[in-house]
């Protein structure tokens, strides 16, 4: 799509062309390095437990919040390497950057870890810069970002350190955490003009992620911001069984603590580690939000035509 073409749409109009432009560039990216695209249940029984993410019911069902732990089951079937783009539901979630529907790209690949995940979020990056951008950089709050260019790289000990005046890691309280996130940590991360790699979370703050080494304490996570804008979340995949279940359990508690609903950890998926799950590395990235960023859009209600 030529800029000229693009400056004579509609908003909701070029927002459609870029989805589509995005969604075929992507699909071409996976496609070329082997992945498998697959399709997984949209209704699940058994929704992943994480302490601020609430399913919609649907029937004696849930509607997904994350195809994730269908993916990583097909990954201990011996499938290594897995793309899906599809809508995910999430309850109580409606705001400038969010919408109860919502379209996720994740991918999954086998004996790799969040390094690796981090490259291939690199490059597919600079691959959709050539393709909707033509190589040049965004913009977004009077900031020039340029998704090929260097991404800045911090630990959330390091942003909390400096931005909040303390280290979650060694202190963890999940209230606080989630406020300074909100409050201090993104907004100082959309002062930034590159993108910005946010990495190895608290371990209770990362229910599906493994420990980092010999670090109980850290997680092998990253989030990716640009602008200030949370757009993904990865992982270097917790295959423990044990601990896995462990921790389910333990976000079940901490949901119904505060009134929320608790879900019952899926045995498939912890079936499916006790048979063997490679170690692997996985992330979910908001297309939506993405959408917006290209777009030049401040909300998604710029980018999205149809909205319940």
């Amino acid at each position: 799509m030529s800029k000229t073409e693009s400056n004579h749409l509609g908003p909701y109009q070029r927002a459609l062309l870029i989805r589509s432009t995005l969604l075929r560039v992507t699909r071409a990216f996976f496609h070329e390095r082997d992945f498998l695209e697959v399709e997984t249940p949209v209704r699940l029984k058994y929704p992943a437990p994480e302490p601020h993410i609430d399913a919609m019911a649907s029937e004696d069902h849930y509607l997904r919040t994350s195809p994730e732990l269908h993916m990583k089951r097909l990954l201990a079937a011996g499938y290594e390497r897995l793309f899906q783009i599809g809508p995910c539901f999430r309850r109580g979630e409606r705001g400038p950057y969010h919408q109860p529907e919502y379209t996720m790209l994740e991918w999954y690949r086998a004996h790799a870890d969040y390094e690796d995940i981090l490259c291939d979020t690199r490059d597919l990056f600079a691959r959709i810069a050539d393709a909707l951008l033509g190589g040049k950089a965004l913009v977004r709050g009077g900031r020039r970002i340029d998704l090929r260019g260097d991404w800045e790289r911090l630990t959330v000990a390091e942003a909390y350190s400096r931005w909040a005046g303390w280290n979650p890691v060694t202190d963890y309280d999940p209230d606080r955490f989630d406020l300074d996130m909100a409050d201090r940590i993104e907004p100082a991360l959309g002062a930034l003009d590159a993108p910005v790699v946010l990495t190895d979370y608290p371990v209770e703050s990362a229910a599906l992620a493994r420990r980092k080494g010999t670090r109980p304490d850290v997680a092998e996570r990253w989030e990716l911001y640009v602008g200030g804008m949370e757009l993904a979340n990865a992982y270097s995949e917790l295959t423990d069984a044990d601990e896995q279940e462990a921790r389910f359990i333990a976000c079940n508690r901490e949901r119904r603590a505060r009134g929320a609903a608790s879900y019952e950890p899926d045995p498939d998926y912890l079936a499916a580690l006790r048979a063997g799950m490679p170690p692997s590395g996985g992330i979910a990235l908001g297309v939506d939000r993405l959408v917006m960023l290209l777009a030049g859009a401040d909300t998604l209600d710029g980018v999205l035509p149809f909205r319940e």
